[in-house]
């Protein structure tokens, strides 16, 4: 039995692509000027979002001697009507819109990764109920469900925007690594753990997850970005973030109206909100076509 066990682990090593794929994944992605573009602008969208505020002017302080002011020496982005300087009010805007984007959009590919791969693995009723479950939340529109629910998000903190946004978030991935699952789920390494005992998430966690897992990297990635994007949608409208708090959405609707004759209102916010899921995507779409055998990046 141990000579049997010995066998069972050496080939599941040898099958499971999960492990060996992920160096050369890496590889790929990083052979690729639009990875490193990406990730040296989110790097640096990082630390000038926490290291900035340091060096720059109190958000909530008002200066009376410069109301409305456009961009000078001593307010880089202006300052809006009540004196207060807008450089300071993005960088705090967008340490909270990196918190959403880079908590809500993982969040959601953990709910897909377990939900579609125990779905795929499991099968039967349960695969039922959770296709049945993804097919009426694909239907029903999601945003119009968060601004239904935005009068939560104003009793609560905005921790409760990041839950929300992860929970209506997650369906397409599920889909697609259900479907992966039900592809592996007949693999000889998978019947093998099944057959020695190996309970399902076991097997789930050591077998399922790692050969998704470049494809749940993927959807992180360009997760965070749509989470930023969400979360400055709905605070644009009201919906979402509120005062005291501030975000890139809320910037953004605060300038609005001051568009055209205070235009660094507007453009500064929007501009950082542009780079940042920008980075994102190249970031996202780098990864993508290093696991994607068919892209024409990656074709010889």
């Amino acid at each position: 039995m141990s000579m049997l066990s010995t066998e069972v682990e050496i080939l599941e090593e040898n099958v499971s692509s999960g492990a060996p794929r992920r160096p050369n994944v890496l590889r790929r992605t990083f052979s690729s000027p639009q990875a490193w573009i990406g990730v040296g602008v989110l790097v640096i969208i990082a630390a000038w979002a926490w290291i900035g505020p340091l060096f720059a002017p109190d958000p909530e302080t008002t200066d009376p001697l410069a109301f409305s002011q456009s961009p000078s020496g001593a307010h880089w982005f202006g300052t809006n009507s009540i004196g207060q300087d807008v450089y300071a009010q993005t960088l705090v805007g967008l340490q909270k819109s990196l918190v959403i984007g880079f908590i809500a959009g993982p969040a959601a590919t953990v709910i897909a990764g377990f939900v579609g791969a125990l779905a795929g693995y499991v099968g039967g009723v349960w695969d039922k109920v959770v296709v049945w479950i993804i097919d009426l939340l694909l239907v029903l529109p999601a945003f119009y469900i968060l601004v239904l629910l935005s009068p939560v998000f104003k009793k609560l903190s905005w921790i409760a925007l990041v839950f929300f946004i992860a929970v209506f978030s997650w369906m397409v991935m599920a889909r697609v690594v259900r479907g992966q699952t039900m592809s592996l789920r007949d693999r000889d390494f998978v019947k093998a753990a099944r057959y020695m005992g190996v309970g399902t998430f076991t097997i789930i966690r050591r077998h399922i997850i790692p050969n998704v897992a470049s494809l749940l990297i993927i959807d992180a990635t360009l997760g965070v970005g749509a989470a930023i994007l969400t979360e400055s949608t709905l605070s644009y409208f009201g919906f979402g973030i509120h005062a005291p708090d501030v975000s890139l959405g809320t910037l953004l609707s605060q300038g609005t109206s001051a568009a055209v004759t205070r235009p660094w209102l507007f453009v500064f916010p929007a501009a950082v909100l542009v780079v940042t899921v920008l980075a994102t995507s190249l970031v996202g779409d780098a990864l993508r076509d290093a696991v994607d055998p068919t892209s024409g990046a990656n074709r010889d």
